[in-house]
């Protein structure tokens, strides 16, 4: 991936996977699915937007989802968040809802997440695309193991970082966290399940009082209106 764009503090630590044979076959991958008509989300200068926004050496909060949202001009590479302008998703309605709760935070107009990002909270999806109205469509091409380097790397980091994990299948990643790290598990934040234990699980202010009690300064998870 010739056109990778991302910040230049994840290119070393991640050289050998855009350099190993099962990247080259996912780019072929969603190469052929472009030229048979398909739309794929985000676009491609998209893809690691994660990534291009907070450097490594930034992280303190690592939030996982699976894949991207798979409606038009919602997906932009930051897992939960759409672009301005676009309905806000169900699952980050009750992600504010519980902000609310936990921190008196009046739930934004909005579901633009940058501002969370660009305070060292990595907005990672386990899947970085998808075909348009085809949810998990991507799923097992490959996406899977580079993402999982992305969590090792931030797993290495000398500095402490809060891991929230919501859902099954973000929770089969806690393995991979050293204990030195602070793992928060609750239900996936969808309408489905978010009754089953996200709401009440105060994973806002407990991470921030973590990441203070080890001298770090806390995210503030308050977003800025958008004009």
């Amino acid at each position: 991936m010739s056109d990778v764009k991302l910040h230049p503090s994840w290119l070393t630590p991640l050289s050998a996977q855009f350099a190993d044979p099962y990247m080259a076959k996912l780019k072929a991958f969603l190469v052929a699915e472009k030229a048979a008509g398909k739309r794929i989300f985000p676009a491609g200068s998209e893809w690691f937007r994660s990534l291009d926004l907070t450097p490594l050496d930034t992280v303190r909060v690592v939030i996982l989802g699976q894949d991207p949202y798979h409606g038009p001009g919602q997906a932009h590479g930051l897992c939960f968040s759409v672009k301005p302008g676009t309905r806000i998703p169900p699952s980050l309605v009750n992600i504010y809802k519980e902000m609310e709760s936990d921190l008196g935070i009046s739930p934004a107009r909005h579901g633009f997440l940058e501002h969370w990002a660009r305070q060292g909270v990595l907005l990672l999806n386990s899947v970085l695309t998808v075909e348009q109205g085809l949810a998990a469509s991507h799923q097992g091409r490959g996406w899977e193991r580079f993402t999982d380097a992305v969590i090792a790397e931030v797993n290495h980091k000398p500095e402490p970082v809060v891991f929230m994990l919501w859902g099954s299948h973000a929770q089969k990643k806690a393995g991979m966290v050293d204990p030195r790290h602070l793992v928060l598990k609750a239900p996936h934040p969808s309408p489905l399940s978010a009754h089953n234990g996200f709401f009440g699980c105060r994973h806002f202010s407990k991470a921030n009082a973590f990441l203070e009690s080890k001298g770090l300064p806390p995210v503030d998870w308050q977003l800025p209106a958008i004009a």
